[in-house]
């Protein structure tokens, strides 16, 4: 797999040395277009959905070229994406998730355009820097963080505690600010037969939580290690011990429902919102749909307790299929959802735009929402997600902590599967740990 990767990386090189005059690489290119194809996968109420939404009127406006808007769902995408781009349906320019697993396979497998020349024209580099540039750049290897741009985000995200002040104050309990408080918060609603944390470990949810609970007892070297293959990962080591130990403690206190085996994403926001459990656990992107969608909701949020480091990075990425025959407008696109009008707007709306001035912000919990984000990219807290490694770990995470939480497996047991899944799914892309 290693050696085919390499080749596909010569025969982009040679391709885009051969290439078109412009910036659009060596598919053929449209002189005059009269429209393009966009697929984002965002729900209407998100921030980021209405800031692209906005977009698309200036480009239209700009351009006088029609934008052909799909929306696609999160499963959609990450589950056949090598098969549509690898076909005459692939858009011009699509949001994807970002990572090893996924832009990076791709961009390794010679499906997403490589976007250094747009990066030079339009100075993307000198808007998304740091460790938000990371999840845009990829080697040959499809390893994040360094080598050739092949996405470019315009928000960031991350993911925190969400509490129904409501329920809360039912209760009389005090919003926890620090993890002793959080656990004997957990237990108090327990007391009152109610099921602290909505999860959903049919997708997401949980594993972003396992995650959070790994962060809390990781260093960088680890992270490193798990996320960009800088060393080995111990599998046996306090991070992932201590993460796994604390779940499986949490559903046998009653704090995570069993039951939650069978929940989605949405099943655990939902139940959130509705007031069947008074604590959340998940991404930035809830926050507008929290407040647009649930009249009378109460919600505080706050960063995970008693951490250095917190579930989070750049937002997913926009990528130009490498079949795209409208490559220069496509670009065109994603520089406009950079811009300050567009970067703003999606601020006022309450997303982590990453080229907004926070001053502008009219309403100051939205200003405090976007600010919270900026410091965590300042003090460089963002911990990325825990199925980046490979193509398959997504699934596999899930289904391990499945069985920890309905009780079918212990902890050794899933940290075996864990481990075995991870060097699976590296041997299988031909990387090797440093």
């Amino acid at each position: 797999m290693k050696s085919t990767r390499r080749v596909i990386s010569v025969g982009l090189a040679a391709a885009a040395m051969i290439g078109m005059a412009g910036c659009g690489g060596g598919t053929a290119q449209e002189e005059h277009p009269t429209s393009i194809k966009i697929w984002h996968y965002e729900e209407a109420t998100t921030a980021q959905a209405k800031a692209w939404d906005k977009a698309i009127s200036i480009f239209e406006k700009e351009t006088g070229v029609k934008v052909d808007f799909e929306k696609k769902a999160f499963e959609q995408i990450r589950q056949n994406a090598s098969q549509i781009l690898n076909s005459d349906d692939a858009p011009d320019v699509m949001e994807y998730n970002k990572g090893n697993a996924t832009a990076g396979l791709l961009a390794s497998q010679g499906l997403l355009t490589n976007l250094n020349d747009y990066v030079s024209k339009y100075g993307w580099d000198k808007i998304v820097t740091g460790s938000l540039a990371d999840t845009g750049k990829y080697d040959e290897r499809g390893v994040m963080g360094s080598g050739d741009w092949y996405g470019i985000t315009n928000y960031g995200e991350d993911c925190l505690l969400y509490f129904n002040e409501d329920m809360f104050k039912k209760y009389g309990i005090a919003i926890p600010t620090t993890f002793d408080e959080l656990e004997n918060a957990m237990a108090k609603f327990k007391e009152n037969g109610v099921t602290a944390f909505s999860a959903g470990s049919a997708e997401y949810p949980t594993q972003h939580l396992w995650w959070q609970l790994v962060l809390s007892k990781a260093d960088d070297k680890f992270i490193k290690a798990y996320e960009m293959y800088d060393g080995k990962v111990d599998w046996n080591s306090e991070p992932v011990t201590y993460a796994t130990e604390k779940i499986k403690e949490w559903v046998d206190k009653g704090y995570i429902s069993k039951d939650s085996t069978n929940l989605k994403a949405e099943d655990a926001g939902q139940n959130f919102m509705t007031g069947v459990n008074p604590i959340f656990f998940s991404g930035t992107w809830w926050h507008a749909r929290f407040k647009g969608e649930a009249a009378g909701l109460h919600v505080a949020y706050a960063k995970f307790p008693d951490t250095k480091k917190i579930v989070g990075s750049s937002g997913n990425i926009w990528v130009i299929p490498e079949k795209s025959a409208k490559k220069d407008l496509a670009a065109k696109f994603i520089n406009i959802t950079l811009s300050d009008e567009v970067q703003s707007y999606m601020a006022e709306q309450g997303g982590l735009a990453i080229h907004a001035d926070t001053n502008s912000i009219k309403d100051e919990e939205t200003k405090q929402f976007v600010a919270q984000f900026d410091e965590a990219v300042k003090e460089n807290q963002l911990g990325f997600y825990p199925d980046w490694p490979t193509s398959t770990f997504y699934d596999e995470i899930n289904a391990s902590l499945q069985e920890l939480i309905n009780g079918t497996a212990d902890v050794k047991k899933v940290l075996g599967q864990m481990k075995e899944n991870y060097d699976k799914g590296l041997e299988a892309s031909g990387i090797t740990a440093k």
